[in-house]
């Protein structure tokens, strides 16, 4: 009787201690940079509106660009850590929406791009994510909604055939993006597909929210990674097709 308490305690330790980490997994968010946090200031020319749902940064004049971006944050990212790049589109005059995901996973939350898209009934979108978010931004325009007009990935794949237009950019020292899998889903995009990579750029710098476990060491800075990002994604944008726009 005594050896068969010890296994059930010992069986009950190892469940707590499971329990336990993945608790640990899901409450400790990456959360993002000072900078960061400063980004999420609105100004007289850059507007912020947060929610339960979203966070949106736009310009606060007129004209705002015909198309917006809706991005899905990376897993575990708290998502005001894509606020720099959030606002650097804004100032080029780009609605920006990033979407809250319940326990920072969107898996958990992809149909939330419907919610906060409905809210701009007449604006046709980009959609785009970084990591795991970019998966999920993929899962979600395999459903075929009629306001998406492209999709772009920030260190990601799709795991789902698409028909729209297609940017992938990827970082030269990103160590989290597993290559082999990336490699084996990229028939899984249109053979028009843009693909750009990085120079010196890594996993952690598509968002701003400091290191990562297991990541490469960036050779520029945040802000050098940022810039070619916003200029490629801006650039691409401009030439998908029937929402062309301008920067």
């Amino acid at each position: 009787m005594q050896k068969r308490t010890k296994k059930i305690i010992l069986a009950l330790s190892v469940v707590f201690l499971f329990l336990l980490g993945t608790a640990a997994w899901y409450l400790w968010p990456y959360k993002p940079a000072p900078s960061a946090v400063q980004a999420m200031q609105g100004n007289n020319t850059i507007k912020v509106t947060t929610d339960s749902y979203g966070i949106t940064i736009e310009p606060a004049y007129e004209p705002i660009q015909q198309v917006g971006i809706i991005f899905f944050p990376g897993a575990k990212v708290e998502p005001e850590s894509y606020a720099p790049l959030a606002r650097d589109f804004a100032t080029l005059g780009y609605r920006t929406i990033i979407v809250r995901m319940p326990l920072n996973l969107a898996q958990l939350g992809e149909n939330r791009a419907n919610l906060l898209m409905n809210r701009f009934p007449d604006q046709p979108f980009v959609i785009g994510g970084h990591s795991m978010g970019g998966t999920y931004a993929a899962r979600y325009t395999a459903s075929k909604p009629s306001n998406v007009k492209g999709l772009f990935f920030l260190g990601a794949y799709s795991d789902q055939p698409q028909t729209l237009p297609v940017l992938s950019i990827l970082a030269s020292h990103d160590q989290v993006l597993d290559q082999d899998t990336y490699n084996r889903y990229r028939s899984n995009l249109p053979k028009t597909t843009q693909t750009l990579t990085v120079e010196g750029g890594n996993h952690a710098q598509f968002g701003d929210y400091g290191p990562q476990k297991g990541d490469g060491l960036a050779t520029i800075t945040p802000e050098e990674q940022r810039t070619q990002v916003v200029q490629a994604v801006v650039k691409w944008v401009a030439n998908i097709g029937p929402s062309k726009v301008q920067p």
